[in-house]
């Protein structure tokens, strides 16, 4: 794919962060780093944070991402609990809210309409700012519908922080407050930005094996961080499919867990991508996207 020449435009205007709404946020950053210094410690708290990490980094990026967003794999219905339940431990707002937000950035990717596009808007912004914006509180139902036909989904979108909470509450009982600083606290400020990592660097660094119509790149440093994320270009290449790290050398940690679930029949039906997409990806690879931009 060659890049386009394209008239000289103006990038598309950004919603304004809720700066009020921001401060529970940056707060919780704070309040993490001070309970892990100041708190007594145990050699094992640190474990835990790591632990919980990457449990719930597999529920946002199996459950939110791979089930929810696209529908890769099917569950049961109780299962499909389990996993938003899990992945709104992550503390990122609601299953359907997700969910509905991320078809919106597969529908306009690193075009003027994408929510967290960092070639449209700037790294900050795709990283973090689209978050903290009230232009993006309320929960997309028109893109979820499949989703939220189920009144127990609805329910964990509209108390989305009742999942950490409970969390909270249990790390609390077994380790008290060192514990809960360094479980949910460290854990979530680094799985935050962990996952974030994919919505704005996996657009900037890395690999393009496909041709997209976005700037989408593999980074194997993204996809260990990630579970398997990093191999985005991959991914916006062939969304369907559970396995993003598409050849046997491209380490996908979530389609390995999912692996084990279907050998436990608690999911079914994992997409895989086709014979002529792999094929496709042995070709040389494209040459670097050109973005477009907003006119005002």
């Amino acid at each position: 794919m060659s890049p386009t020449t394209l008239p000289e435009r103006r990038p598309a205007k950004v919603a304004g962060v809720a700066l009020a709404a921001s401060v529970p946020f940056f707060a919780f950053h704070v309040l993490a780093l001070l309970g892990a210094v100041f708190l007594p410690f145990k050699w094992w708290y640190p474990l835990v944070a790591l632990g919980l990490y990457y449990v719930r980094m597999f529920g946002v990026t199996a459950g939110y991402h791979r089930y929810f967003a696209h529908r890769s794999y099917k569950s049961g219905r109780v299962f499909q609990f389990l996993l938003a339940f899990l992945a709104e431990t992550s503390a990122q707002k609601g299953v359907l809210w997700w969910a509905g937000h991320h078809r919106d950035h597969h529908r306009h990717s690193d075009q003027p309409e994408d929510i967290h596009s960092p070639v449209q808007r700037g790294l900050w912004w795709s990283h973090v700012g689209w978050i903290l914006s009230s232009h993006y509180d309320a929960t997309p139902e028109k893109n979820i519908r499949d989703f939220a036909k189920y009144p127990e989904l609805r329910f964990l979108d509209k108390h989305h922080l009742l999942p950490p909470t409970l969390l909270g509450l249990l790390l609390v009982l077994i380790g008290g407050w060192p514990l809960l600083a360094w479980g949910l606290g460290v854990s979530t400020v680094l799985l935050w930005h962990g996952t974030f990592t994919i919505n704005s660097l996996s657009h900037v660094l890395g690999s393009r094996r496909y041709p997209t119509t976005d700037d989408s790149r593999n980074n194997w440093v993204l996809a260990l961080i990630t579970m398997g994320e990093g191999w985005h270009n991959n991914h916006h290449h062939f969304a369907a499919s559970a396995r993003q790290g598409f050849y046997w050398w491209e380490i996908d940690m979530s389609y390995y867990v999912l692996r084990l679930l279907a050998a436990l029949g608690l999911v079914w039906d994992l997409r895989q991508p086709t014979a002529k997409v792999l094929a496709e990806g042995r070709l040389p690879q494209p040459a670097p996207y050109a973005a477009p931009v907003a006119v005002r």
